[in-house]
């Protein structure tokens, strides 16, 4: 292939590159503006490095100096490895959130040692494409190598893209390594032929790749942005319930108040329960002569008795003012009146002074399928006839 042709494939090919380039700069710039993910403004940097060091070597294709241009060459490395670096950082934002990575001081520092360094060294095309390449399959490629067992489905996208464009520019290195040292034998002439054609197509071969990286960095927002919301949904959803615990709690006795009761008669219904219905004698009286304070001490006193006294699996819910209501599933009345008498002696025991707290209770057996409501009815009409009868 002549240099006209080996041109023309260039500039083809530069073209392509450059559109593309162009397209994909332009939506990590607009999608970096849209969100504050510093992962996205990494990338948005790093595809604008890209196209800048694009931007430089097609000026120099079209100036063609005579003489070697250092500052061109410097702009070009550092472009170069500026994308790099910077793909790779959003790369390790994106999979380590949290995780310390280098500051804008340190890779500037980095970037700008290695491109002046390098242009420096580094004279002609050839050598130049040596260096950058190597560069870049490098450190593509151990990025890749170091995520390749801690990224997440979709950073697999991401990293597998990087890696693809790693094994390019090590073939692009390669092909400019077999350009510098030129083999006079048939097989050698062929090799070269076969290198001069991919270098100068090699443009739309990093297109493709990279708009593959442009996929990746999509997909691995997207899952980002999909866990995020998961464990947003789910936070939302353990706050819901911790507020209905709330308020299905009573807080002074730490007792379930009734609005609970829908969810405990769904429960004991299909296999039935017993309800006693619980009322405090006097409770007004006490309020009067020893103060509020007192009639709450009363009512947690009750509360931890009627817990204490009934099985863990028994429903205790303080159904308003000085009412409280136990659901007990397979507990017949002999053993009910146990517990009941279990509830007197704590309440013996803990009264002190002129503070006594006495209950009256009404039961009513809840037959499997039954109606709830008619049983509760049925506890507090037997618990306001026991009532009536200490008062007579």
């Amino acid at each position: 292939m002549t240099e006209a042709e080996q041109l023309l494939l260039w500039r083809w090919s530069t073209i392509v590159q450059v559109t593309s380039l162009a397209m994909a700069t332009a939506f990590f710039a607009l999608l970096a503006r849209a969100s504050r993910r510093p992962e996205l403004h990494s990338w948005a940097w790093a595809w604008f490095a890209n196209f800048f060091a694009l931007a430089v070597t097609s000026m120099y294709w079209l100036i063609q100096p005579v003489t070697p241009v250092p500052v061109m060459r410097t702009l070009y490395f550092g472009a170069k490895a500026l994308f790099v670096v910077l793909l790779i950082q959003g790369a390790w934002r994106m999979a380590r959130p949290g995780v310390a990575s280098y500051s804008a001081k340190q890779i500037a520092f980095g970037v700008a040692a290695y491109a002046v360094l390098g242009a420096s060294l580094m004279q002609g095309t050839t050598n130049v494409g040596i260096l950058q390449h190597s560069f870049m399959a490098i450190a593509l490629l151990g990025f890749a190598l170091v995520m390749r067992r801690t990224a997440s489905d979709g950073m697999a996208w991401l990293i597998g893209a990087i890696t693809i464009r790693g094994v390019l520019a090590a073939a692009e290195a390669g092909a400019y390594i077999g350009r510098a040292s030129r083999m006079e034998s048939d097989f050698g002439l062929w090799l070269d032929r076969v290198g001069d054609i991919f270098l100068s197509t090699s443009s739309s071969f990093d297109t493709a790749v990279e708009w593959l990286i442009v996929l990746g960095c999509v997909l691995a927002l997207s899952e980002r942005g999909r866990r995020e919301l998961q464990n947003a949904n789910r936070e939302l959803l353990n706050a819901q319930e911790d507020l209905r615990r709330l308020a299905d709690r009573d807080p002074l006795t730490a007792l379930v108040n009734r609005r609970s009761l829908p969810e405990i008669f769904r429960a004991v219904q299909p296999h039935g329960a017993l309800m006693l219905f619980f009322d405090l004698d006097g409770f007004k009286k006490i309020n009067d002569v020893h103060g509020h304070a007192a009639g709450d001490t009363c009512l947690r006193l009750f509360a931890a008795a009627l817990r204490d006294s009934f099985r863990p699996d028994d429903h205790v819910i303080r159904y308003g003012g000085d009412e409280f209501l136990v659901v007990a599933n397979g507990l017949d009345k002999t053993a009910a009146c146990g517990r009941v008498d279990e509830v007197r002696k704590r309440m013996q025991r803990t009264a002190g002074g002129e503070l006594v707290c006495k209950f009256s209770v009404g039961m009513a057996v809840l037959e499997p399928g039954g109606h709830p409501e008619a049983a509760l009815e049925a506890a507090d009409a037997q618990m306001y006839k026991a009532k009536n009868q200490v008062l007579a």
